[in-house]
């Protein structure tokens, strides 16, 4: 098994792979041996304000070529990027910065602490001298704790070596020497960080967009001939809902492996993606940003076991009860996982504790095995809602509204009951132009869901519910309603 540094892969590929396109941003593309020596002249500078090894530097970049360029540069001087959302609120990327204690936050500009500009560039004739190699103890540290509110780090347990592992993880999502990478998604999360990282390592072309958008996800996929593409199940809806003749217009033939994650999908949603592209195209994984555990899940197998996020590929998981009995097949419970076949933990949090038990970590989730080895989600415990004494899970009621033709996004939520303790609350984002009459939307729903978990109330809002990411905090807008 060959191994490099992430430094020393970027310098192999700037010699091997020199003038085949590594990045695209807009109308501006750096080749591998550009991207190479701007990850070097960046990691002079950072070098020169202080950073070093294994140092964390917060970057604050919206996606753009600097915030790869950041990355890249982090890892040659062997420190940590530590990404976070370029919007955040002053007094969120306080506490997340207070956490890292980086050397360095690129992007914004925090009290207290050495900052350079969102958009930063050094001049052509920066430093390019030949840096040690040196390997990060950690490739990377995004945040989390989103639907608390209270940010935490989830600082990985693997360092920035570029393996067999790396290389296998870069075979399963689609991701080869002079293949394509379509990534719509926010750098700052970390499925876009790996998915897009784990192409560049592997000699793939990244096409990184400045963010979703469907129409110019389909138009790069057809002008760069995209051989692979990241995608949420809130992207895949937003373009389930293009005009049937908008979207085939778009050439997606070149497209070889769609992967999905981060949300749960709605069936109909994944269904209507295999119709388009091809069971063999579409697949799915599981997994927390932690790295316990995953599971993937091709097309093909989720048509013989619809609903299911699939069988575990790294890893173990079991579904146990409250008490910590594991539970028969079919039976609901909380989804617990641990690492397996490594030596080291595959992560630490700063500013949590995890939710551990007899060397077993549990995110939060709750679902199911069948009896062929295939897990299903219902939902995250937390989100759960009690009506009357029965559970309901908002993600089942949101994609039984998301598949209604006028609703763009929803959040669904619970509201104090005097009667039943809780009751359903919607909050629907229409589609733009769209007025959508509630009675009809409430028999549309009459045909997906039994009635108690029809909503009893609704609200209709202009502002997007989910990030590109798909990710809602609906703590918080249970909080607001409040």
């Amino acid at each position: 098994m060959t191994e490099l540094s992430f430094a020393a892969r970027f310098n192999q590929m700037a010699e091997e792979l020199a003038s085949q396109p590594a990045l695209s941003f807009n109308q501006e593309q750096l080749t591998f041996d550009q991207l190479n020596r701007r990850g070097i002249q960046m990691a002079h500078y950072l070098q020169s304000v202080g950073v070093g090894q294994d140092d964390f530097v917060t970057i604050a970049e919206p996606n753009s070529v600097e915030f790869i360029v950041a990355c890249v540069a982090c890892w040659k001087l062997g420190a940590t990027p530590q990404p976070v959302s370029a919007r955040l609120p002053k007094l969120e990327l306080q506490a997340i910065v207070d956490l890292a204690q980086p050397k360095l936050v690129v992007g914004s500009g925090v009290d207290g602490w050495p900052s350079i500009d969102q958009g930063f560039r050094l001049g052509e004739d920066s430093d390019e001298r030949p840096l040690p190699d040196v390997v990060s103890a950690a490739w990377k540290a995004p945040t989390s704790g989103g639907s608390t509110g209270r940010p935490k780090l989830i600082v990985s347990g693997d360092p920035s070596i570029w393996d067999d592992v790396g290389r296998g993880r870069a075979e399963l999502i689609g991701s080869v020497e002079g293949g394509t990478m379509i990534m719509p998604g926010p750098m700052y999360h970390n499925g876009p960080f790996i998915w897009a990282f784990v192409s560049l390592l592997a000699g793939a072309h990244v096409v990184l967009l400045p963010r979703f958008d469907a129409e110019a996800t389909l138009a790069a996929v057809e002008h760069h001939r995209g051989t692979a593409m990241y995608m949420v199940p809130t992207m895949m809806q937003r373009i389930c809902k293009l005009a049937e003749q908008d979207r085939a217009s778009y050439d997606m033939s070149s497209l070889q492996r769609v992967f999905h994650l981060a949300e749960p999908c709605p069936e109909w949603v994944k269904q209507e993606w295999i119709d388009w592209l091809g069971a063999d195209v579409v697949w799915e994984l599981y997994g927390g940003t932690e790295g316990q555990a995953s599971t993937v899940l091709s097309g093909t197998e989720w048509l013989e076991h619809r609903g299911s996020v699939g069988r575990t590929v790294s890893g173990e998981i079991v579904i146990r009860d409250e008490d910590g009995n594991e539970v028969p097949c079919g039976e609901t419970g909380d989804v617990w996982m641990r690492a397996t076949d490594r030596e080291t933990a595959p992560y630490r949090y700063v500013g949590a504790e995890a939710d551990s038990r007899d060397g077993w970590d549990c995110l939060g989730d709750v679902g199911w095995m069948d009896s062929d080895g295939y897990l299903y989600l219902a939902d995250r415990r937390k989100d759960m809602i009690l009506v009357g004494g029965a559970n309901i899970y908002p993600a089942e009621v949101e994609a039984a509204l998301n598949a209604h033709a006028g609703v763009q996004s929803s959040a669904v939520i619970g509201l104090p009951d005097q009667e039943r303790g809780n009751q359903v609350h919607a909050i629907v984002q229409p589609s733009h132009g769209t007025s959508i009459n509630l009675d009809e939307l409430r028999m549309f729903l009459a045909e997906r869901l039994v009635s108690y978990k029809i909503p009893r109330s609704f609200e209709f809002v202009d502002e997007p519910l989910r990030d590109d990411a798909g990710k809602v905090r609906r703590s918080l807008l249970r909080e607001a309603r409040l």
